[in-house]
């Protein structure tokens, strides 16, 4: 028998998905380039919305994970409204030298792909669940 590596069984689904990982790594990103900022109020504050809206990410992933799947194409799509509300607040903080241009192409880069990841998936679930079929809420939880 050869040695082969399990994948560990994880209790929330959520964690077996590729996008919700990037958006943690997205919002370790926010969260390292924050810790480079002066210790302005105005600043801080803005860092704390980014940090908030980049957490939303992840969050709308794991919330509807545990819905039905028409309602987790809702879930996705906020986690979308948070990336584009991302994309601004990144814009603002390069505008306001918050973060360096090398920053902001990185993020502009990590967006763009949770973006078509999750564009992806709403994709595979709209086409999963066929006209007429009761769509049933999948809280396995």
């Amino acid at each position: 028998m050869e040695n082969e590596q399990e994948k560990p069984i994880t209790f929330f689904r959520f964690e077996d998905l590729r996008i919700y990982h990037k958006a943690l790594e997205y919002v370790n990103w926010v969260y390292s380039v924050s810790k480079n900022v002066n210790n302005d109020p105005f600043i801080q504050a803005f860092f704390e919305r980014y940090i908030h809206s980049a957490q939303g990410i992840s969050m709308n992933i794991a919330e509807g994970s545990s819905r039905n799947k028409s309602q987790f194409v809702y879930y996705l799509k906020m986690a979308k409204s948070s990336v584009r509300e991302c994309v601004v607040l990144s814009t603002v903080a390069s505008d306001r030298k918050f973060i360096s241009s090398e920053s902001y192409d990185d993020s502009k880069s990590h967006l763009m792909e949770m973006t078509k990841m999750i564009g992806a998936l709403i994709g595979s679930l709209q086409r999963s669940v066929k006209p007429g079929e009761h769509d049933v809420d999948e809280d396995n939880e």
